[in-house]
C-alpha cells in the first residue's frame, strides 16, 4: 500500500506540474502575484505534499520564485530579462537548427513536414489558441530535434517557456503574425534543402521579430 501511495503521489505531483507550468506561461497568474497553497489545492483537487512537490519543480524551473517561509510568487517582467532569454534564445537555437539540419534522417523530415502542415491548419482564433500554441511548441521542438544534445535542447524548451511568459502576455500583432506563419515555411524548405546559413538567419530573424512582438507586454 505504501508503495502504491508513493506512486500515486509521484502521479499527482506531475500532473499539477503541467498544469501549472501551462497556466503559468499562457499568464493564467499575474505577474508578481503570490499563490496562495490553500486556493491552489481546492482549484486543483489536489493534497498538499503533491502540490508543494509541483511548486519546489517550477521555481527550480524558474517559473516561479521561493521565498522563505512566504510560499511561492509568480516572476515579474522585466526587460532586461527578456532581453537576456531572445538573445539566449538566437544563440541557441540556431546553434540547434544548424546541428538538426547537418544530423536530420528521412524519418525527421517527414515528421517536421506533417507537423508543419498541422501548425498551417491550426485555428489562432481566441477559442482555439492554446491547440494552436501546442502545435507552434511542437514545430519548434520538432525543428530541432536531431541536434545531438539532450541539454541543448532542454535549455531551449525552459528559454521558450520563460519568453513566452512575455509573448503570450502582448497585444496580437496581425502583420507581424503573418509574416512569423509564413515564416515556419520557409525554415521548413530551408531545412530539408540542408542551407545552414540560410536556415540560421531566418530562424535569428523569425526570434528578432517575436521578441518586438513580446516588447508589448510591457504596453
Amino acid at each position: 500500500m505504501g508503495a502504491f501511495n508513493r506512486e500515486e503521489g509521484v502521479t499527482a505531483s506531475s500532473r499539477i506540474y503541467d498544469t501549472l507550468r501551462q497556466e503559468l506561461v499562457n499568464g493564467r497568474f499575474a505577474a508578481g502575484e503570490k499563490l496562495a497553497i490553500s486556493s491552489l489545492k481546492e482549484r486543483y483537487g489536489v493534497g498538499l505534499s503533491p502540490l508543494r512537490e509541483a511548486l519546489n519543480r517550477l521555481a527550480a524551473y524558474g517559473l516561479l520564485i521561493q521565498e522563505n517561509q512566504r510560499g511561492f510568487r509568480v516572476p515579474r517582467l522585466a526587460r532586461e530579462e527578456l532581453d537576456d532569454i531572445a538573445d539566449m534564445r538566437r544563440e541557441l537555437e540556431c546553434m540547434a537548427l544548424e546541428r538538426a539540419i547537418e544530423r536530420g534522417d528521412a524519418e525527421w523530415e517527414s515528421e517536421l513536414l506533417a507537423v508543419a502542415h498541422r501548425l498551417k491548419r491550426a485555428d489562432e482564433t481566441p477559442e482555439k489558441v492554446d491547440e494552436w500554441e501546442a502545435m507552434h511548441t511542437r514545430f519548434h521542438r520538432t525543428l530541432v530535434a536531431p541536434c545531438g544534445s539532450v541539454w541543448l535542447l532542454r535549455f531551449i524548451e525552459q528559454l521558450h517557456d520563460q519568453f513566452d511568459r512575455y509573448r503570450r502576455l502582448a497585444p496580437n500583432v496581425p502583420d507581424v503574425r503573418r509574416v512569423l506563419d509564413a515564416q515556419h515555411g520557409e525554415l521548413v524548405n530551408l531545412a530539408l534543402d540542408r542551407r545552414v546559413q540560410a536556415a540560421r538567419d531566418l530562424m535569428d530573424d523569425h526570434i528578432q521579430r517575436s521578441y518586438e512582438v513580446a516588447l508589448g507586454s510591457f504596453s
